[in-house]
């Protein structure tokens, strides 16, 4: 009995669901944003990260190493939209392919719906093969990585409260 009311004894509260998938959106924003630098670096992809600051920074700044630096900070930020969405409308499935379909959808919406917002932003149709497919595969990576890992802490989440449950109905009984 006093072995329980020691606090080395005491199990942590998991953070909330809501708080995990907010964190993972921002890690995985600035995860895959980074590696699409990389990808830039490397002329596997047209687009740098910095063209996320055109339509709100002026100077020239926001093409140096400090608005590379800002623009995987805001890319972050934008993640984290990404994973309320997956976590408002998809955080029950359990499947990698609603992951992938969430990142083909995330890039249909930026490079169609939100690409006039982007002065530097060729259409998709002008871009060329190399980066259309660099880019399209860093959309699915980013969706698996929060579609997973926001599903996965869900089922535990709900497995975790199941047991929590269980174990109330077993000791009142």
């Amino acid at each position: 009995m006093e072995n329980e009311k020691l606090e080395q004894n005491k199990q942590e509260e998991p953070m909330s669901l809501l708080t995990m998938s907010l964190i993972t959106g921002f890690v995985g924003g600035v995860l895959w944003s980074f590696i699409g630098l990389i990808a830039y670096i490397f002329h596997f992809t047209e687009i740098k990260p910095n063209v996320i600051l055109e339509p709100w920074a002026l100077g020239v700044w926001k093409h140096k190493w400090i608005g590379t630096v800002i623009s995987i900070g805001f890319i972050g930020l934008f993640g984290m939209i990404g994973a309320l969405m997956y976590y408002a409308l998809l955080r029950r499935f359990k499947s990698i392919w609603v992951g992938i379909g969430f990142g083909i959808a995330l890039f249909a919406i930026v490079f169609f719906i939100f690409n006039p917002l982007f002065p530097s932003l060729k259409n998709v149709f002008e871009l060329k093969r190399d980066t259309i497919i660099t880019t399209i595969c860093l959309y699915i990576l980013f969706g698996v990585f929060v579609g997973y890992s926001i599903s996965f802490e869900a089922n535990e989440q709900k497995v975790r409260e199941d047991k929590r449950e269980k174990n109330e109905n077993s000791a009142s009984s």
